[in-house]
């Protein structure tokens, strides 16, 4: 039995909809535990106004800071929200460090709001507070939507500053870490995709010389060193699809863009008549901390906040995720 801790996110949006959605999903199995770090008043409302636990919230575990002073308003920008969803991530890290939870799942965060409360100037995002609060220096993020992976050689910089930190260590780690992970995940003879950095990766210098002296090189020194198939610099046009067909069981994207826009281009289903998403999925699990962390692959959605139509899909993807790896 695991002990997930899922922290409520920024709560003018949609993180204590699916998160309540979620628990509440067959999808889940018996016998695992759930700890929501959050407000449990808020959550309270928000099962009472969208009718999603008739009999009440009080089978749920909270861990309960009470941070927020006032009734809770969808999607707005506050200092308070903002300082509680940090606040929240901040216990959940104590907690899996000292063993009462072995996973976190985390509902999304509006950036502003995690800024105003006084986080954001300090961590750009969840993974940078996550490596911080832990002191981890070698991590990284994995994105997965079915059976595509990505794992990241860099993350959340410019794109300039991306491609100057592309070089063979950089790789090198990167497609370490992505061999390790399938291992977690039993996955057996892993296959690994190493995309090129510039356009068709290079084309043999004419693009670019990244793949050539960086890139190549670290793929050749995984190949003799790591025990599985490990292909590359492969064009980044065609590499996701191969993945998405079955070819490989993981990616290394070379920067944050390139491994983002194909998951969310098969994840995510915007419906133009309606003027919303029909389906929103991934998830986005952080790799080299002492504990697993893993996310819905999303934002805070406001304009869907409060109206019960937020789908609880990736939250449910995501909480089986740090089940996966929390049960090893």
């Amino acid at each position: 039995m695991a002990k997930i801790g899922i922290t409520m996110g920024d709560c003018a949006g949609i993180g204590p909809e699916i998160i309540l959605k979620a628990l509440k999903s067959e999808d889940l199995k018996t016998g695992d535990e759930f700890i929501i770090y959050g407000e449990k008043k808020i959550f309270q409302q928000v099962s009472d106004m969208l009718n999603i636990f008739p009999g009440g919230i009080d089978h749920i575990k909270f861990v309960d800071l009470n941070v927020i002073t006032r009734p809770l308003e969808f999607g707005i920008i506050d200092p308070e929200y903002g300082r509680a969803a940090g606040d929240y991530i901040k216990q959940a890290i104590t907690d899996a460090l000292e063993h009462k939870v072995d996973a976190i799942t985390t509902g999304p965060i509006h950036k502003k709001s995690f800024q105003l409360g006084g986080y954001g100037e300090k961590y750009p995002g969840h993974t940078e507070m996550l490596a911080s609060l832990t002191n981890t220096k070698d991590y990284t993020m994995m994105l997965a939507y079915k059976n595509l992976r990505v794992i990241h050689a860099t993350i959340h910089v410019p794109l300039k500053k991306a491609v100057e930190m592309i070089n063979r260590e950089c790789v090198y780690r990167a497609i370490s870490m992505g061999y390790k992970t399938c291992a977690r995940m039993k996955i057996k003879n892993p296959r690994i995709a190493v995309a090129g950095l510039n356009p068709h990766a290079g084309d043999s210098g004419l693009f670019g010389d990244e793949e050539i002296n960086e890139i190549e090189p670290a793929v050749k020194q995984a190949q003799q060193e790591l025990d599985c198939l490990i292909d590359g610099p492969i064009s980044p046009d065609t590499v996701f699809a191969k993945a998405y067909g079955g070819m490989y069981d993981m990616v290394i994207a070379m920067y944050h863009d390139q491994g983002h826009i194909p998951m969310k281009t098969l994840g995510f289903k915007y419906n133009h008549k309606e003027g919303n998403w029909d389906e929103v999925r991934g998830v986005n699990v952080t790799l080299g901390l002492p504990f697993i962390r893993s996310a819905v692959d999303h934002g805070t959605a406001f304009g869907k906040a409060g109206k019960g139509t937020a789908s609880a899909e990736s939250m449910v993807d995501a909480i089986q995720y740090a089940l996966l790896f929390a049960n090893e």
